[in-house]
């Protein structure tokens, strides 16, 4: 590369960084060239007028060549400042086009867009604005019009700062709902200038959210109507239904022949029945409604269920089959929740369980569940079983299994659904496991918390190590009464058949014997007397049908006896306790206190003076009748008003009356009334405070707060049962509020 070259390159990339040292360079360059051109021109003689003229001829070349290098620096400032002009056309001609976009997509816009300044005037309105406002932007610009409103809805303010608010305002289409949001724009120096909204038509969702309300609320009142419509009706039923059931019971009391007690039984069939179909559509009317309230209380988890065990066994006996219990020591004796509600769900499944198994029996077995202070309650049959098919269908409303019109049970088919509603609204879980034709299996697991976490759970029986038999043709309280002897450490045998029983007997020495009756009253007795020497304890098993056979049974070598269901209380008494060497079973009877039908509490020994207010004639009849067998006194008035003026009358002679029984529902005066008017008396004249009962047939829990607030002390709810009547009465003494 030549020299001249690479000068002229390094002088050109030292030129952008060094400005002021390259024109010095440029300048001395140009002096140097002119000069000694000019001097060599002129002849190079070293006078003073040579160099004088090279030195002028230098400085003009400098001069040019500064000027030229001006004009080429400005014709590249106008090159670049034409290009720059060029962009700034383009980005304009971009911008301009997208304002114009912009502004087209806001004036046709479907919302409505509107600006106001700080005093509220109109600065910018969009079309849709314009047609709501039904005015030219011209006309709105600069003015503060807004439409009419009609309905002002709730403001909220977003935390941006942003107000969000609907308005029903009116419109050239009519009534509008507008949802607006409002917020600050174009803050200039700290100063809020324009208030920009932005609304959107949602009338048809307010109006949807108006009908939606509107159907609800029609939805709520249809339900309320509904309880009442069926409180009503329940109450006009139970009124009735009272006298049938009533004086059925006292009909079974009197002499008959044994075709009229087979027909009044099955008078008293039919209206249990009655009362049963009554009490399930009013709990799926409450469970409809939403007004199912569930309670949480302590209360005994084994008792409970061997209760419902005993109120079940009259009808499983009555058709040849087995019932029986099994709680697991493990679980607390007390637990928290609704006793009512499971005995509800208990109930309907063992009922079910009986009803639709023909043999073979039915067990409730109720062990630990799988997650903490799970509780699983099973109930198991050997009955019909339900098909794949139905066993979602089951838990729907008035569904069966069997739902053919030749279907072989009756029923409403609203037990499991009212049973599996009650169960999710505690909580809890149903399940079912079924084989057609070989029984189903109900399991509830539910979380019912110990009532006392730190209370050590009592101790069974020990009989770790001695044997005892169970001699039973039938397989399912055997079974279960040898899971509970397992428990207790006992070492069973289970034998099926009396004659290999007898032969068992000798092979070894055995803590007990427990002897079924279903063997046969010739087997049983025969094992029994076989096991004289090998067996201190022989007891003979039976249901309260077979009771009348104690009393043939007491020299057939048995030393007790236990009722079937069997309470586990009265197993671990008999095999707990001494020895028995004589065969004494009316000893025995003693401690049998947990099998004994409950008796009825005696009546005071005076009796009580009872005002009876009912203007029903045949419960009026009824309560006289059941109140005179219990030997009380008793004055029926046929409103409030006659009880009333009877309850002041029996003051004044100085015979007041002990109790009041007041029919809530009466003519003239109704029992709520009357029994405000008492207590008014009663403050007013400084009486003692005489209990009222409500004799009701009202199943609405709002009723039965009326009545407590109006100053009655609990309630008889019709139909009246006779043994919780009598337990009512008898408490009248130690007064506290009641109910029966």
């Amino acid at each position: 590369m030549p020299p001249h070259v690479r000068i002229n390159n390094a002088f050109a990339r030292s030129t952008p960084h060094h400005p002021r040292l390259s024109l010095a360079l440029y300048i001395a360059t140009i002096f140097a060239a002119v000069s000694g051109a000019a001097f060599a021109a002129l002849g190079g003689a070293p006078d003073p007028r040579t160099l004088g003229a090279s030195g002028l001829a230098a400085l003009a070349g400098i001069g040019l060549a500064l000027l030229a290098r001006r004009v080429r620096d400005l014709r590249a400032a106008l090159r670049t400042l034409a290009r720059h002009n060029e962009e700034l056309a383009t980005r304009n001609w971009e911008l301009a086009e997208a304002e114009e976009r912009a502004r087209t997509l806001i004036e046709q816009q479907g919302d409505f867009i509107v600006r106001r300044d700080a005093d509220g005037r109109i600065t910018y309105a969009n079309d849709a604005y314009c047609d709501l406002a039904a005015a030219p932007r011209a006309a709105l610009t600069g003015t503060p019009a807004a439409p009419a409103v009609l309905v002002q809805g709730d403001t909220g303010v977003q935390a941006d700062g942003t107000r969000v608010h609907d308005q029903q305002i009116m419109g050239p289409l009519g009534p509008r709902w507008i949802a607006w949001r409002e917020s600050w724009v174009r803050i200039d120096g700290g100063r809020r200038v324009e208030l920009q909204g932005i609304g959107r038509d949602v009338t048809d969702r307010a109006e949807g959210e108006l009908a939606l309300a509107l159907a609800r609320d029609q939805a709520d009142a249809a339900n309320r109507a509904k309880s009442r419509f069926l409180a009503t009706v329940s109450h006009e039923i139970r009124t009735p239904l009272n006298g049938i059931l009533g004086m059925t019971s006292l009909l079974l009391d009197t002499p008959l022949n044994p075709e009229q007690m087979s027909y009044a039984r099955a008078v008293k069939t039919s209206s249990d029945a009655l009362l049963t179909l009554i009490e399930e559509l009013l709990d799926f009317s409450r469970i409809e409604a939403g007004r199912l309230e569930l309670e949480r209380r302590p209360f005994r988890l084994a008792p409970l269920i061997e209760d419902i065990t005993e109120l079940m066994a009259p009808r499983a006996h009555a058709k040849g089959l087995e019932i029986a219990c099994y709680v697991d020591e493990r679980l607390p004796a007390r637990v928290v929740g609704d006793a009512a509600r499971l005995r509800q769900v208990l109930l309907n499944l063992a009922g079910n369980a009986v009803k639709f198994t023909a043999t073979g029996g039915v067990a409730i077995v109720v062990e630990p569940g799988i997650w903490p202070d799970e509780i699983s309650l099973t109930v198991r049959d050997t009955g019909i079983g339900i098909a794949p098919e139905n066993r979602e269908r089951i838990f729907r409303e008035f569904e069966q299994a069997d739902s053919g019109r030749a279907r072989g049970h009756g029923g409403t088919g609203l037990g499991l659904s009212i049973s599996a509603r009650i169960v999710e609204r505690m909580g809890g879980r149903i399940s079912l496991d079924s084989t057609s034709g070989a029984g189903s299996s109900f399991e509830v697991a539910l979380a019912l918390p110990a009532a006392d976490p730190d209370a050590e759970i009592a101790p069974p029986p020990d009989l770790s190590g001695r044997a005892i038999m169970v001699a039973s043709p039938r397989g399912i309280e055997a079974s279960l009464i040898a899971q509970r002897l397992g428990r207790w450490g006992a070492q069973v045998c289970v034998v099926a058949d009396a004659e290999v029983a007898c032969a068992l007997m000798p092979e070894r020495d055995w803590h007990a014997v427990l002897i079924d009756l279903d063997l046969g009253i010739a087997q049983a007795t025969a094992l029994a007397a076989a096991g004289r020497g090998h067996a201190a304890r022989r007891l003979v098993l039976l249901t309260p049908l077979n009771r009348h056979e104690l009393r043939d049974l007491k020299d057939k070598h048995f030393t007790g006896y236990l009722i079937k269901p069997l309470r586990a209380a009265s197993l671990a008494i008999r095999l707990g306790g001494e020895e028995m060497d004589s065969a004494d079973i009316a000893a025995t009877d003693a401690d049998d206190t947990a099998e004994e039908p409950r008796a009825v509490p005696a009546a005071p020994p005076a009796g009580l003076a009872v005002l009876v207010a009912e203007d029903n004639e045949i419960n009026a009849l009824l309560a006289r009748a059941l109140l005179a067998k219990l030997g009380h006194r008793v004055v029926i008035t046929g409103n409030g008003e006659a009880a009333l003026e009877s309850w002041l009358a029996a003051g004044a002679a100085g015979t007041p009356y002990d109790l009041v029984l007041m029919d809530v529902q009466m003519p003239e005066m109704d029992g709520i009334e009357a029994t405000r008017r008492i207590r008014a008396l009663e403050a007013a004249r400084h009486l003692p405070r005489m209990p009222v009962l409500a004799l009701t047939a009202s199943a609405l829990g709002e009723d039965r707060e009326a009545c407590l607030a109006a100053g009655m002390d609990g309630f008889i709810v019709k139909p009246l049962d006779r043994d919780r009547f009598a337990e009512t009465l008898a408490a009248i003494a130690p007064l506290k509020p009641l109910a029966a």
